[in-house]
């Protein structure tokens, strides 16, 4: 099964966005935004952006947890992913970012 973008309404009335992998784990979640087109925008952007290695950082959570983010060419950061246990699993995170987004759907559940 191919990967796909869950749009959403949060209960504060933003939009938010989650990238699946194939199995339905979530390997990407946006920041919140005020109209549903900047989220629109955003996942168009996460497409865009997905296949550029150089657009996404490695970074350590406080709690030593490695986790990335993805940043547009303007250098804002569009997507972050959770915590991972290890340097490996947060590589094939991207990795996952990289092989899914382009190509994944939109299932817009905002209705």
């Amino acid at each position: 099964m191919a990967g796909k973008f869950e749009l959403k309404k949060s209960k504060n009335d933003k939009f938010f966005f989650s990238l699946l992998a194939g199995n339905g784990q979530t390997i990407l979640s946006s920041e919140m935004y005020e109209a549903k087109a900047s989220a629109v925008n955003g996942i168009e952007s996460v497409k865009k952006n997905a296949g550029d290695a150089s657009r996404f950082d490695k970074l350590t959570g406080k709690d030593g947890s490695p986790y990335f983010t993805l940043k547009a060419g303007n250098g804002q950061v569009i997507g972050q992913s959770q915590m991972y246990s290890s340097e490996a699993a947060r590589d094939n995170g991207i990795q996952s970012v990289m092989t899914n987004a382009p190509s994944a759907t939109v299932d817009d559940q905002t209705a």
